[in-house]
């Protein structure tokens, strides 16, 4: 049984053997099987990536990936070339030890190392690679490569090609010793090289087309934001154009559109948000701003007129410019002192965010600013708005200028036809009085044409009518020679002293009173006329002979010696008449006669007043011999040959010499003696009434010395002065400087002026004596009682003495006479003034002064007058005394 068992053993152990080595077999088989089934889907997986794969990234991602379940690929790079610049890049990197090169070397050029190293070696070469640190080494020794990185175990490279040109390398390698790659790896590796080739080609395609689509949606978008531009700007043109013809529109209305601003504003609005806004004008006087159109949002009331301060407004028409303001710039104004320093209740800037202000030209000028604002952060506005405001805004400033223009215009018309009613009512009821006006008016030419020739206080003919009445009887009378007519040349007495006293309303009533009995004396054909002043004529048409002439002259003089009734007085006067008869001459003119006339009036005046002279020959000569002594005084003054002579000033009680009173006198050698009131008289008629009183002066300042030996120093001079030195200012200067340069002693002087010329010119005396008294000279009244002027006019005078006039003297016998000075002496007194009686030419005129209290006096009866010898003599020389 055992060998049976034995027998059949044997056997059973070689099956066994074979069964097993079968299985081992099989098991190979189907590790080879599944290993092929494994690189199979695997490289399924990397085609199918290669097909799906949007980018190089993702399928170097997947391909490593795979790529590990095939071979240790721990340690795997790709590296790329870029053919149009020969630069070499590690887009994929994955190793144990060593960090990518970039960072390994990373002051060396990536591409450099790469050509440097085993990768530029397989690119070179285009041929696949597997080698150990053995073969690496001799590549080294060989200056073939260079060694980068750490030593590995294996390096196998394969290179990438697309028709036939390497663009890149695949690399695995290992560090591990029991890692070998072969030629499995070798063809797994040259696998996914051709793999990775198309889908770089294709990736790249992808790519160039991606780009080109991109640049081409670039162009498409650039070209549509530049269309949607074109149109936004088209669009902004057409609103600016529209805006532009609304402007204009608003421009051409009615100056009286309510809505005018109301619609500035919408048409703004339109171009830019506006929901803040404002114009204000200055007024007329460019000193107030006036707001027309003001809107906000936060329904603030409406500004009123207001003068012009230091608000964005002013700060808009001082800088004559766009401004585009932000809260900061406002607030750095503000700082600054150019806002609102002046005017901090104006300030309502704290919630704007900006702020816009344009300068409104009108009529060449800023007379306004357009304003807008915001309050909101996301309302913000920009240059471009601030351009096409400015632009907009000459518009506006056209467009306001126009309605400005046309109100003025209509007010202008409004004016215009009120003033057209008004003028067709005036010339209404001028039509209505124009009859009325034409009858006045012939009235009035014909009271001018009877004013025109007559006299207008009494009504008679003036001397125009009457020298065109003399010629029409010169020529009659040279037609018929039997006839003749004479020329009555009337003056009257004392009139000027009537003037002078009693006022010139009463001088007017005696002039009509005097030409009222002047008619009484003549016949109804004959002429009576007012030449001027107190002067009338009469032509006595066609008389007999002389003694008509004669008669109608003792007529006139008894009527007009009659008193007049001149207020509470009676007043006398008389008339002094010059006749000249027709025929006398055959070359008889009006003018001729009318002189001859006058010329014997003042003959008539000279022999006494109060009546007539025929003129003749001898009074022409007369006439002649006067103007002869005129030109003879004026050379007498010139060459000093009026001497000077003293009247004593004397006291009444005690007989002494108290002044001395300055006389002239004239030794004429055909003449004889001219005394002081005869040279009074010339000098007055030659108008040298200064020049004499300057001579008096300055021939007392040239005797004063030897004056003064023969008298005590003591001695006071009076001198009598015309009132002509008080009318002018450069007179009395004259006057004053002539008194400062003398050697006189001015606190011994006196002045005396005639009363009768202070009753004339009392304002001029009174300023004329405040300067005079500032020289220390004594100031007086002259010729006191002639010129009745009333007592409390002495109260305003800076006098000190009075000398009564002579003619008062003569009636003093009079009781009414003495009780006048009576009176003036008390009135003197009171007022401590010193009087001096002139004009005693007798013992019993001395007594009765004396007895009425006066003191001081001169006169025939007290002294004679005296002059100062070449021998230091005195010399009594009696003159006559008038």
């Amino acid at each position: 049984m055992f060998k049976d068992e034995d027998e059949t053993g044997q056997p059973r152990i070689n099956e066994a053997e074979r069964l097993r080595k079968k299985i081992i077999r099989l098991k190979q088989l189907a590790h080879k099987y599944k290993h092929a089934e494994i690189i199979q889907n695997a490289l399924l997986e990397i085609s199918n990536i290669a097909t799906h794969a949007s980018s190089l990234e993702e399928f170097y991602v997947g391909v490593h990936s795979h790529l590990k379940q095939l071979i240790p690929a721990d340690n795997f790079f790709i590296s790329t070339l870029d053919i149009s610049t020969g630069e070499l890049a590690i887009p994929f990197f994955a190793d144990e030890k060593d960090a990518h090169p970039a960072e390994l070397y990373p002051e060396q050029s990536l591409s450099t190392l790469l050509q440097q190293g085993l990768t530029g070696y397989v690119l070179k070469t285009g041929k696949a690679l597997l080698c150990d640190n053995d073969k690496v080494n001799e590549l080294i020794a060989a200056e073939e490569i260079v060694n980068l990185g750490s030593p590995c175990h294996l390096w196998l490279g394969v290179p990438i090609k697309h028709d036939d040109i390497v663009t890149g390398v695949l690399v695995v390698q290992t560090y591990d010793t029991n890692v070998s790659y072969g030629e499995i790896e070798l063809e797994l590796m040259t696998f996914i090289c051709h793999h990775i080739s198309g889908v770089m080609e294709r990736l790249k395609h992808q790519e160039q087309l991606e780009q080109a689509i991109q640049q081409r949606t670039r162009e498409l978008s650039q070209a549509y934001d530049k269309l949607k531009l074109e149109v936004y700007e088209r669009r902004r043109a057409e609103r600016l154009q529209k805006s532009l013809f609304e402007i204009a529109e608003l421009a051409s209305s009615s100056a009286d559109n309510p809505d005018f601003y109301a619609q500035l504003h919408n048409v703004i609005r339109h171009l830019i948000p506006a929901n803040n806004c404002y114009i204000a004008l200055l007024d007329d006087t460019e000193t107030h701003l006036t707001f027309p159109f003001y809107v906000s949002q936060l329904a603030n009331k409406h500004p009123g007129t207001r003068p012009l301060q230091d608000g964005l407004t002013e700060y808009v028409l001082k800088h004559k410019r766009p401004l585009l303001l932000d809260q900061n710039s406002i607030n750095a104004l503000i700082a600054s002192g150019e806002l609102y320093s002046q005017a901090p209740e104006l300030n309502h800037t704290q919630t704007m965010h900006q702020w816009i202000g344009i300068p409104l030209f009108i009529h060449d000028q800023v007379r306004g600013a357009l304003t807008i604002y915001s309050f909101s952060m996301t309302q913000n506005y920009q240059i471009k708005d601030l351009e096409l405001l400015t632009f907009v805004s000459q518009h506006i400033g056209s467009a306001i200028e126009k309605k400005l223009s046309a109100e003025s215009l209509q007010r202008s018309y409004e004016e215009l036809e009120e003033k057209v009613i008004d003028r067709t009512k005036a010339l209404a009821e001028l039509n209505q009085n124009l009859e009325k006006e034409i009858q006045q008016r012939r009235s009035m030419e014909a009271k001018l044409v009877h004013d025109a020739k007559h006299d207008a206080l009494t009504g008679l003919p003036n001397r125009a009518m009457f020298m065109e009445r003399l010629s029409h009887a010169i020529k009659h009378v040279r037609r018929h020679s039997l006839e003749q007519f004479a020329l009555l040349f009337i003056d009257l007495d004392r009139f000027k002293q009537i003037n002078d006293t009693m006022g010139h309303l009463e001088g007017d009533k005696f002039l009509i009173e005097t030409a009222s009995r002047l008619k009484s004396c003549i016949r109804d054909n004959d002429t009576l006329a007012r030449l001027g002043g107190d002067e009338f004529v009469i032509l006595l048409d066609s008389i007999n002979n002389i003694n008509d002439a004669r008669d109608v002259s003792e007529r006139v003089i008894q009527k007009i010696s009659q008193p007049y009734r001149l207020g509470t007085m009676e007043f006398n006067s008389g008339a002094s008449i010059g006749i000249t008869i027709s025929g006398k001459h055959k070359v008889d003119t009006s003018e001729s006669m009318l002189r001859n006339a006058d010329t014997a009036m003042y003959q008539a005046k000279a022999n006494g007043k109060g009546c007539y002279v025929i003129f003749d020959d001898n009074a022409q000569h007369q006439a002649i011999q006067d103007v002869e002594l005129e030109t003879e005084f004026r050379q007498a003054l010139h060459h000093a040959e009026i001497e000077l002579s003293y009247l004593p000033v004397v006291d009444f009680n005690t007989g002494q010499v108290h002044a001395l009173e300055s006389r002239l006198f004239w030794q004429h050698p055909l003449r004889g003696l001219l005394q002081q009131e005869q040279l009074s008289a010339l000098a007055e008629q030659s108008h040298l009434t200064v020049e004499l009183d300057k001579y008096t002066i300055s021939i007392i300042d040239r005797t004063y010395a030897e004056l003064l030996k023969q008298h005590d120093e003591s001695i006071e001079l009076h001198v009598m002065l015309s009132s002509q030195h008080l009318k002018h200012k450069h007179v009395l200067r004259s006057l004053k400087n002539t008194l400062k340069q003398t050697q006189l002693n001015l606190s011994h002087l006196w002045l005396f002026f005639n009363e009768k010329a202070l009753v004339q010119e009392t304002e001029n005396h009174i300023n004329g004596f405040e300067l005079l008294q500032k020289l220390g000279v004594k100031l007086g009244i002259s010729h006191y009682g002639s010129g009745y002027s009333a007592l409390n006019s002495l109260l305003f005078l800076p006098i000190k003495g009075l000398k009564l006039d002579a003619n008062l003297t003569k009636q003093i016998h009079a009781e009414q006479q003495l009780k006048l000075m009576s009176a003036y002496q008390k009135t003197a007194s009171t007022l401590e003034l010193q009087t001096f009686v002139d004009g005693i030419d007798s013992p019993e005129q001395k007594r009765i002064f004396s007895e009425l209290g006066y003191q001081l006096g001169q006169g025939a009866a007290l002294a004679d007058t005296f002059t100062l010898s070449d021998t230091q003599s005195q010399i009594c020389v009696q003159l006559e005394y008038a």
